[in-house]
């Protein structure tokens, strides 16, 4: 999905660096020093890693594609403080998750790569904060069906999610070639190893989304974490608060989720918000699974006491 935010984006930041290169200048010739105080490139870390694994910044390759990644999202100025302000809320649901299930915590970042922390479709069909097309999401353990879609579930799609990136990792030895696999796929990965005779993320020549996929998870953590460093100054009233809720177990059919959302005090709205993973108005469950829904705490949905 992100290949159409780069493609859009850049023409932006171009028109933007040249109405800011040109303005108020006669004939439209720059004004000495104009562009350098309006446009700065991001600065780079001496070293960075991701999960732990270095980057070999001293390779010119890699330090062009990470500061490719680091000026898109840097100059994406609406999109990247709106994904600040989701971070506040939705990372605390995505790192213990992490945590639990022994993936390193910097595989949220990947997660934003992904979806930008919003419960997006791909033209592929790949749905969700993670972005699994529906025979991976399947074969790591999650229902779909036409009343329920656990790809949009984040705690469930994110634990599978680390099924997936710790049997890559197995498989590779390497955090990098498992995020690199996550984006590819196994079998394509294992035909570009075998073809070019590399076993590192650095040293292949992959298809270009999986050849920018771990510098863009790189960016944004760099950026989320430290974004003042990059020019992103929010206040503590600017970011989103972190859901609160109860949670309330289904073992029969609900005719109407909006009748049970008024039993509990709050809307069809805002209790779908909580469970984007109910994907129709009722639940019929033939099967007499049980389910766990969230409640919104009392209250949540006022912004003032």
């Amino acid at each position: 999905m992100w290949k159409k935010v780069f493609w859009f984006a850049v023409p932006v930041a171009s028109l933007l660096v040249i109405s800011l290169a040109t303005s108020s200048i006669p004939g439209g010739d720059p004004q000495p020093g104009l562009f350098h105080q309006s446009i700065a490139h991001p600065l780079l870390p001496e070293q960075v890693d991701f999960a732990g694994e270095p980057l070999p910044l001293q390779y010119f390759d890699v330090r062009e594609a990470l500061q490719r990644e680091m000026l898109i999202i840097t100059y994406w100025h609406a999109s990247m403080l709106y994904t600040l302000q989701l971070s506040h809320r939705f990372f605390p649901i995505i790192e213990p998750v992490l945590k639990e299930e022994g993936v390193p915590d910097d595989f949220k970042y990947l997660c934003v790569a992904e979806s930008n922390l919003q419960q997006a479709v791909s033209p592929s069909k790949a749905v969700g904060f993670w972005q699994l097309l529906e025979g991976t999401a399947k074969d790591y353990g999650l229902e779909i069906t036409a009343e329920i879609d656990e790809r949009y579930h984040i705690e469930k799609a994110t634990r599978a999610a680390c099924a997936y990136l710790k049997k890559a990792y197995s498989k590779y030895g390497s955090w990098t070639m498992a995020a690199a696999s996550y984006n590819v796929g196994n079998t394509n990965l294992d035909k570009q190893i075998a073809r070019q005779k590399q076993t590192g993320y650095y040293n292949l020549l992959l298809p270009e989304e999986t050849s920018r996929y771990v510098f863009r998870a790189v960016g944004f953590k760099l950026v989320m974490g430290n974004p003042a460093l990059y020019g992103f100054n929010l206040r503590a009233e600017d970011l989103y608060m972190p859901l609160q809720w109860s949670e309330k177990k289904i073992t029969g059919a609900v005719e109407s989720w909006a009748d049970f959302a008024g039993s509990y005090g709050t809307n069809y709205k805002i209790f779908k918000y909580f469970n984007p993973w109910l994907r129709d108005e009722s639940l019929a469950n033939t099967a007499g699974k049980t389910y766990t829904v969230k409640i919104p705490k009392k209250g949540f949905r006022n912004t003032t006491p």
